[in-house]
């Protein structure tokens, strides 16, 4: 077993212009397009994989299920499974001895070219599983790194997955100059030049790496601002496990032309789109990217500015599957994340989507409770669509407050925006002005005001009803 390798922390400095960018590892040059990184996940053929897992106990019903989704998304053939039921798995291979042995005679029988590990592994387990197979090793991370990767459109988001990328390969930088030193039939370099060349590795990785979170910052601050010009619009984001039908929902309820594949990880960047609930009535409805049980904590940390809109929301819509039994591990996994970025204590409202494709309805019932309060729906057709846009006018009333406000008549335009941001309970009529009380959420309140509406004093005197 070789010891864990760590980055030895340097002082921070200016970038400058890096001639010797090219002297990186393939793995660890910018590189996009679809293109791999790391042990190399190449999308132009597909890779014939076996998939492992460690496991505590033989409960979970099929513990690959989700790992076989993610490499089909990959383009990576599962040929083959092999799981260990053990505590954790081992320090220096992942596999115990006798289990690494049997994976090599059935990677070798299936003719498979890569294995891939259903968790993320220690820079040393990952290079000795390797030694020992003579075959690419990829976990977890770094197949949902290279998911991101090849689906990164926005320069934000592709930005967002670089980041990631180079933080999860700076402790990875030895084992990756020993790939390319196998696709050159050469001896992996333990001293002189070889070790030399990843100390420079090193150094050009953590420069970028700083220049990249500059860059983010920088979106983020602007995205905080453009989030700040919308506060006084109601807010909402469409958050959930991926592939739980953030898209489609979104598309149901505001015919925003977002894409829909049934495929993990389809959409990477946030949409805003007005959210009409009915009588006039509308919210501002954000989709975001979708979560994933053991995400990368460099993906969490790099995205913290494409989630910004769902942590300045004033609700969260949390979208689960309700049609595949990990429904309720999925949703756990959800609110960890929620919580892990920030989003404790945020309103959330349980949406529990695909209804329609359930095969046993006593599904629904026991997450529904858990979650009472919940709502069932499907996005595809259109099932407690009305229900869901109840529920939420009943949240923004539930936390607006009752009002006088009188709008002119020269301002009689104003009336329609009123009735967009507000409740309309009683209307009156003068001479010169419409009465309306209304329950309306703060800031809405200070918008209208700014537009001329006038916010009436509790003993203002009214015109008569009617």
């Amino acid at each position: 077993e070789e010891p864990e390798e760590e980055p030895e922390e340097e002082p921070e400095e200016e970038p400058e212009e890096e001639n010797g960018q090219e002297l990186l590892p393939r793995s660890a040059t910018h590189e996009h397009e679809g293109q791999s990184k790391g042990g190399g996940l190449e999308e132009e053929e597909t890779e014939r994989a076996v998939l492992i897992a460690v496991l505590p106990d033989r409960l979970e019903k099929d513990p690959l299920e989700e790992l076989r989704g993610l490499c089909g998304t990959a383009q990576i053939e599962p040929v083959g499974e092999l799981l260990q039921v053990r505590r954790a798995p081992s320090s220096a291979h992942y596999f115990g001895k006798g289990k690494t042995e049997e994976l090599a005679a059935l990677a070798a029988e299936l003719q498979a070219s890569l294995v891939v590990v259903d968790e993320e592994l220690s820079p040393s387990q990952a290079r000795n599983l390797e030694r020992a197979l003579d075959l690419r090793v990829v976990d977890r991370s770094e197949l949902i790194l290279s998911i991101f990767t090849s689906h990164a459109r926005s320069r934000q988001a592709i930005m967002q997955v670089e980041l990631a990328r180079r933080q999860y390969e700076l402790p990875r930088l030895r084992r990756l100059w020993t790939h390319l030193d196998r696709e050159r039939g050469g001896i992996a370099m333990h001293g002189g030049m070889g070790e030399k060349q990843i100390e420079v590795d090193r150094r050009l990785l953590k420069r970028e790496i700083r220049r990249l979170r500059r860059r983010l910052d920088e979106i983020e601050a602007r995205k905080q601002r453009e989030v700040e010009g919308r506060r006084r619009e109601y807010m909402l984001s469409l958050v959930g496990y991926t592939n739980a039908g953030k898209s489609t929902l979104m598309n149901a309820l505001t015919g925003a032309g977002v894409l829909e594949e049934d495929r993990l990880f389809s959409t990477l960047d946030t949409r805003t789109k007005r959210w009409k609930l009915g009588e006039g009535r509308f919210v501002l409805l954000s989709d975001t990217v979708g979560f994933i049980r053991n995400i990368p904590h460099t993906l969490v940390a790099s995205f913290h500015a494409t989630l910004a809109e769902a942590l300045e929301s004033n609700l969260m819509l949390v979208l689960a599957d309700v049609s595949v039994p990990q429904a309720e591990n999925q949703l756990d996994t959800v609110l960890a994340v929620l919580d892990e970025v920030g989003a404790a204590g945020k309103e959330r409202l349980i949406v529990l989507n695909k209804i329609d494709a359930m095969e046993d309805s006593s599904h629904l019932i026991l997450i529904r409770t858990r979650f009472p309060n919940s709502v069932a729906v499907s996005a595809k057709t259109g099932e407690g669509i009305d229900e869901l846009a109840a529920a939420v006018l009943e949240h923004v009333d539930r936390f607006s407050i009752e009002s006088w406000l009188r709008i002119a008549h020269e301002n009689s335009h104003l009336q329609a925006s009123l009735r967009g941001l507000a409740t309309v309970l009683e209307v009156r009529y003068a001479p010169d002005a419409a009465y309306f009380r209304v329950l309306i959420p703060p800031d809405a309140l200070q918008l209208l005001g700014a537009k001329g509406v006038e916010l009436l004093p509790a003993d203002a005197e009214l015109p008569d009803a009617g």
